[in-house]
């Protein structure tokens, strides 16, 4: 199993080129099985958890065409009903093919998913929703079997909290369904409406992307399209943090401030420089250090649950106290002990993690335990004093592509260790 070592210290300095972003690749790879015909995605990340649905979708009977970065998916032909648990298990996200199967076949059966072990994410949701379309839903043996004998037909759904899985979930199979679906209270993720306007090239009749109320006209069926995925705000917004717990300066070349939502806000009250324009942000630390800030994740435009560790570990060193209140999941504090040993001062009491500054971090050896705390524990080892050795880092490869190149040209001291060199 690899780890990372990190000697830190070394402010950042240069260009970071963000990704597309894992979070809309994957529902979109998702969509491809609601057409018979080609969706050429491009600007996709080379990330684990991309070649996990690419091999799901490709056991389903889809053809899967990679040629740099962008891949083309073809769901032509007879495609299987069934996502087994082998392939199921590796990701969250697996369960979003169940909207597209049931819609498009009238029966899917997936086994329920796996991933980052941050709470409990019921899938209960989705099921509801489908339920309100006509869909028949039963658990057996660890596997959700749904049918539509006549198929999906238009409802209103209102989802009662905030759901990105589910809304996504619901939006591809109501393009298929007959008559007019209403989703309200829908998330409001920038990835949904990179879903929604590629469903729309596909032919698909939405209103309201952007918005907490979608309405969804079902069509016959959906032809072909040619896509981009847009840029990763949650890389982004980790570089960004990376350029301010080094005291660096760093140029993020596709990156978009808007995306960021209140994470930008809450680091310019840290004191952070952004800079933005169409095509690129500058990050940088403005005199006078940093400041601790007192955040509390929402859905979007509120601050990203998936951006919390980072934001952690950009707090150790801020002046100050900085309450961070976690009301996504129930259990992505995991980071806290990992910090602990690096020198940080952090107190917990439920949902809320109470962060002090101290003078400096010290190198240690710690284990990721998440994907999102793997790279909270990068960040701290850019800023620590020493050498830090980071082990499970297979999580970070589920969502963040050649993170050591990428630290590594911009002056971080950065390498991974094979098993063999262990």
């Amino acid at each position: 199993m690899d780890r990372i070592a990190i000697r830190g210290g070394r402010p950042l300095s240069g260009k970071i080129r963000i990704s597309g972003a894992k979070n809309a690749a994957l529902p979109l790879m998702a969509a491809s099985l609601l057409s018979d015909q080609t969706l050429a995605l491009s600007n996709m990340p080379q990330l684990a958890d991309i070649a996990s649905m690419a091999a799901l979708l490709a056991r389903l009977g889809v053809a899967v065409e990679e040629e740099g970065s962008t891949l083309s998916l073809r769901a032509w032909g007879r495609i299987g009903d069934t996502a087994p648990y082998d392939l199921v298990r590796r990701m969250r996200a697996s369960v979003l093919v169940l909207g597209p199967m049931l819609a498009r076949l009238g029966e899917a059966r997936v086994s329920l998913p796996g991933g980052c072990a941050i709470g409990s994410r019921p899938v209960d949701i989705h099921l509801q929703g489908l339920q309100a379309l006509g869909a028949e839903i039963t658990l057996d043996d660890g596997y959700i079997h749904a049918v539509a004998p006549r198929g999906l037909r238009g409802a209103v759904i209102r989802m009662p909290t905030i759901s990105v899985g589910a809304t996504e979930n619901l939006l591809m199979a109501a393009a298929l369904a007959k008559g007019t679906t209403v989703l309200e209270n829908a998330a409001r993720e920038p990835e949904i409406a990179d879903l929604g306007q590629c469903l729309t090239d596909m032919g698909a009749r939405i209103d309201g992307l952007g918005g907490s109320r979608l309405e969804i006209e079902g069509v016959g069926r959906l032809g072909a399209a040619s896509h981009p995925v847009l840029p990763d705000r949650i890389e982004a917004g980790t570089y960004a943090m990376a350029a301010l717990i080094t005291g660096g300066e760093v140029t993020l070349t596709g990156a978009r401030a808007a995306l960021l939502g209140a994470a930008a806000t809450a680091l310019e009250a840290a004191g952070a420089e952004l800079i933005g324009n169409n095509d690129s942000l500058i990050v940088r630390r403005r005199a006078g250090g940093l400041h601790a800030v007192d955040i509390t994740t929402h859905p979007f435009p509120g601050f990203a649950t998936d951006l919390q560790a980072q934001f952690m570990a950009l707090m150790c060193l801020a002046d100050g106290a900085s309450a961070i209140r976690e009301q996504i999941f129930e259990n992505r504090f995991m980071h806290v002990p990992e910090l602990r040993r690096m020198g940080a001062d952090i107190d917990v009491t439920g949902s809320l993690a109470l962060v002090r500054s101290v003078g400096g971090l010290k190198g240690a050896p710690v284990m990721a335990t998440d994907l999102r705390a793997s790279v909270s524990l990068v960040l701290a080892g850019l800023a620590a004093e020493g050498e830090t050795i980071i082990s499970r880092v297979y999580h970070l490869d589920r969502g963040y592509e050649r993170i050591e190149a990428k630290l590594g040209a911009c002056g971080a001291d950065i390498e991974r260790l094979s098993q063999d060199r262990q």
